[in-house]
């Protein structure tokens, strides 16, 4: 039977957490595709839905720029897990990362217990889909902790 490293398990989660991420920034292209009702079914906001469907800018723009977002933290995701060359402050970014899913996913208990009349379906979704992110981005980076550092980037990635 083999012994598996430690790191092992780290790499499956970060894989994992970057294929998440990658998944997230297609689907904000395809809502650029899919228009208004898109918009709308994703939590968006009427505003934006309104806005998408009157042909302005502003929506097209800001599901690219979350796109965008969510491809780079798959990167970093994937350099962590071994699957792409070293990218540069990779530990920090795998934490900051971590840290923004995890803080996102805290504005549930948030609105339970400061804002609850806002509290809405896609809170509760966003918020655990988001958790889930978060947690595999953290369980990833703290398995491979040891093979992050840039000493360990140098020999094997």
């Amino acid at each position: 039977m083999a012994v598996r490293r430690r790191t092992d398990h780290g790499r499956r989660w970060l894989v994992a957490a970057g294929a998440l991420s990658a998944i997230a920034a297609a689907l904000h292209l395809a809502i650029i595709a899919g228009g208004g009702d898109w918009y709308r079914f994703f939590g968006a906001g009427e505003g934006m839905a309104r806005m998408a469907e009157r042909g302005y800018a502003y929506p097209t723009f800001m599901a690219i720029f979350i796109a965008a977002v969510l491809a780079t933290w798959a990167a970093f995701a994937f350099s962590g897990a071994g699957l792409i060359r070293r990218l540069p402050l990779l530990r920090t970014g795998l934490v900051a990362i971590s840290l923004v899913y995890l803080g996102r996913a805290c504005v549930l208990p948030y609105l339970l217990l400061i804002e609850p009349d806002l509290l809405s379906p896609f809170w509760v979704w966003s918020s655990a889909i988001v958790a889930i992110y978060g947690a595999s981005y953290a369980i990833g980076t703290w398995l491979a902790w040891p093979e992050l550092g840039p000493a360990a980037g140098t020999a094997t990635r």
